[in-house]
């Protein structure tokens, strides 16, 4: 007895060094270079950076809004809890690109933890678990997905972070109760972080209710009116401010399928009135524009599962690694294998249940936005892409075990069997090699125009001229959108000053901005040039070379930025 218990003990020091030696790669992965890779902040992040300063010197947001749940921001209400979550590292490391990242790379590396322990609770059962638990966590820490996301400051990845947490809560919770208050904190903050969790966390919470319910409704009724009392508590200010403000959604409805009428069903309309005339009553109802926004549903929920998209192209630059998908190729046989074996195979009927129904959940906040495939919207698919995979390794490693290689090594079904496995070996270790070339060596490279670079040394230019002029023009045309939020960013513009002006102004996309003798607007070069004493800041279509004193140019050559002076 002793001696079995000593072996089972060093199994878990094993298992908790692997586990660290694990997390160290995580947090390497997610924090080295981590304020110059990718090359620049794209707007979102400088907005959430600079209302984090605002709320550290003032209490208020850029609009003078105290402790806002909602930043109004762009005018499209970002939910407020990442900008509270950078006020530390803001505070410590200042308004800086890596101070406004470190959060999210911070949560990317808990996931990966708390994959662990969620795998470990979800497959007690399971002879492996510890090993299916590793194998999960490791495959979350090289994820790319991952990775593209705990990189940046993308309120998402704390947003997939919080629900693996409400899920590792929850079932724990069942066998130590007061975790389940634990479970409805992260799940009410969730709500705080990101549009897309307004939808799928009340749905996870759902299905973990349903699948437990004959254990969690053997608490007393008191004990589960309490943890919703406590839930509803904490998304109560959230609720309040939706109800009382009518723009709150407006990002929401800007990204609604069902708010572009125009575009959607144009084509039916000339399909109505031919159906009209010609009598056709099936047509009548197939061209109806609810069946219209049914199938541009359904369309939208089914394209996340399109295999080019997830294993080979991406969507938009600035959500992945050049010439990368979001998953590695060599997973594919694992993930198809995990997937037929977590179906078929001696599982626990809860764990199937919940892992399949957090996988189809997953895109159902993005199934109804345009835009789609979108991986932002749709990152809460982790960590079930890696659990399949996990499980479908593991599986497969349990069989060739059962070969017993040792033995007849002049077995040729064997050496093919060893040859191949050395051949595969080699070729997933190139893949994550070439993703990590390619997000660490070439992302920068090829995709800096992606992310908006160049602002921080046109600040840097500006601050060395400006007392050359008495105004300075920076232009708000694409590729320089909301540019005015770059320069409060970089110049650190103390946010008192611009609460005075951004109490009265928008920060919708059409609309102008000005602070101090900044103004931001579009650059007519013909007309602005016959101003004398002005410094504009411009994008190469706007301003001439010849007129140009200087040139911020892309990492890849291309001129992204140009200064004159008149």
């Amino acid at each position: 007895m002793g001696l079995r218990f000593y072996v089972s003990r060093m199994n878990r020091k094993l298992v908790l060094i692997i586990l660290t030696l694990i997390i160290v790669i995580a947090g390497v992965l997610r924090l080295w270079q981590l304020g110059n890779v990718p090359p620049s902040p794209d707007w979102d992040e400088v907005a959430l950076g600079y209302d984090a300063y605002s709320i550290i010197h003032t209490g208020r947001d850029e609009f003078g809004k105290f402790l806002p749940v909602v930043l109004r921001s762009f005018d499209d209400y970002k939910p407020a809890l990442y900008s509270y979550l950078a006020i530390p590292t803001v505070a410590v490391f200042g308004l800086n690109v890596f101070a406004v990242r470190l959060p999210s790379a911070i949560f990317g590396t808990i996931a990966v933890l708390a994959v662990f322990f969620l795998v470990e609770e979800l497959f007690e059962k399971y002879k492996y678990r510890n090993q299916l638990s590793l194998v999960a966590s490791f495959l979350m820490a090289i994820s790319p997905w991952s990775l593209q996301f705990s990189r940046v400051g993308f309120e998402a990845n704390v947003g997939d972070a919080m629900n693996i947490l409400v899920a590792l809560f929850f079932v724990k919770g069942l066998k130590r109760p007061w975790l389940l208050f634990v479970s409805a904190l992260f799940a009410g903050l969730d709500i705080y972080v990101y549009q897309s969790e307004k939808v799928f966390t009340p749905l996870l919470v759902l299905a973990l209710a349903i699948i437990y319910r004959k254990k969690l409704f053997s608490f007393s009724k008191k004990y589960i009116l309490a943890v919703i009392i406590f839930g509803l508590l904490v998304v109560a200010p959230m609720v309040f401010y939706i109800v009382q403000n009518r723009d709150a959604l407006l990002r929401v409805q800007g990204t609604s399928i069902f708010s572009q009428q125009t575009v959607l069903l144009a084509n039916d309309i000339t399909k109505l009135e031919r159906d009209r005339a010609t009598h056709d009553t099936l047509g009548l109802i197939f061209d109806n524009r609810r069946f219209v926004y049914t199938k541009a549903v359904i369309a939208g929920y089914i394209v996340h599962f399109d295999p080019n998209w997830l294993f080979v192209t991406g969507d938009i630059s600035r959500h992945h690694a050049p010439n990368m998908g979001l998953i590695y190729l060599f997973e594919i046989p694992f993930i198809l294998l995990g997937l037929y074996y977590l179906i078929f195979g001696e599982f626990d009927r809860k764990t199937k249940l919940l892992v399949f129904l957090w996988f189809l959940l997953a895109p159902v906040p993005a199934s109804i936005t345009t835009g789609v495939p979108h991986a932002v919207r749709t990152l809460n698919f982790l960590p079930t892409w890696q659990i399949f995979a996990a499980i479908g390794m593991l599986t497969f490693l349990i069989w060739v075990k059962k070969q017993d290689l040792r033995h007849n090594p002049y077995d040729i079904r064997k050496v093919v069997l060893v040859l191949g496995l050395v051949f595969y070996v080699l070729l997933s270790a190139l893949n994550v090699a070439y993703y990590l070339d390619q997000y660490f060596v070439q992302l920068n490279y090829y995709t800096s125009q992606d992310w908006q670079y160049g602002y921080k040394q046109a600040v840097a230019e500006v601050e060395s001229l400006q007392s050359k002029y008495k105004e300075i023009v920076v232009s708000d045309h694409s590729p320089l959108n909301k540019s005015y939020m770059f320069f409060l960013f970089y110049l650190k513009y103390p946010p008192a000053q611009y609460q005075k002006i951004g109490e009265q102004s928008s920060g919708g996309f059409a609309s102008h901005h000005y602070f101090g003798k900044f103004i931001f607007r579009t650059i007519d070069w013909q007309k602005d040039s016959q101003t004398k004493g002005v410094l504009y800041i411009g994008t190469p279509d706007e301003i001439p070379a010849g007129s140009a004193m200087k040139t911020i140019n892309n990492l890849d050559g291309t001129p992204a930025i140009r200064i004159a002076g008149t």
